[in-house]
């Protein structure tokens, strides 16, 4: 990877461990599976993709941190991270520049991928 690439990607990462880690900076979104589950399964799994840092080579080969999936309470679970414009219509240009891209965090119970 280029020294380009590399400082595109760690930017990347920062943007969507932000949005991650304080739900500040684009947009979160639980599907229906996750939000059957009781409150405080909920919380937990929030806690959990908030505070999640376990990113390796193998679960992160771009360095983006832009997806992963984790076991919170015997529930196996996946996040990710897409991008899109600024009207939420196409996907976007550049996801390293905040001003043409709409991150959307959505969390998902593994099974609903």
């Amino acid at each position: 990877m280029t020294d380009k690439a590399m400082g595109r990607a760690a930017e990347i990462a920062r943007l969507n461990d932000h949005l991650r880690r304080t739900f500040e900076g684009g947009r979160v979104v639980i599907t229906a599976g996750i939000a059957a589950l009781d409150p405080l399964h909920v919380s937990l799994i929030l806690a959990g993709v908030r505070t999640f840092n376990a990113f390796t080579e193998d679960n992160d080969p771009h360095g983006e941190h832009d997806c992963a999936t984790m076991t919170v309470r015997e529930t196996r679970i996946m996040w990710k991270i897409d991008y899109y414009d600024p009207t939420m219509t196409y996907l976007s240009s550049d996801a390293a520049d905040p001003s043409l891209t709409v991150r959307v965090l959505t969390i998902m119970l593994a099974s609903e991928y």
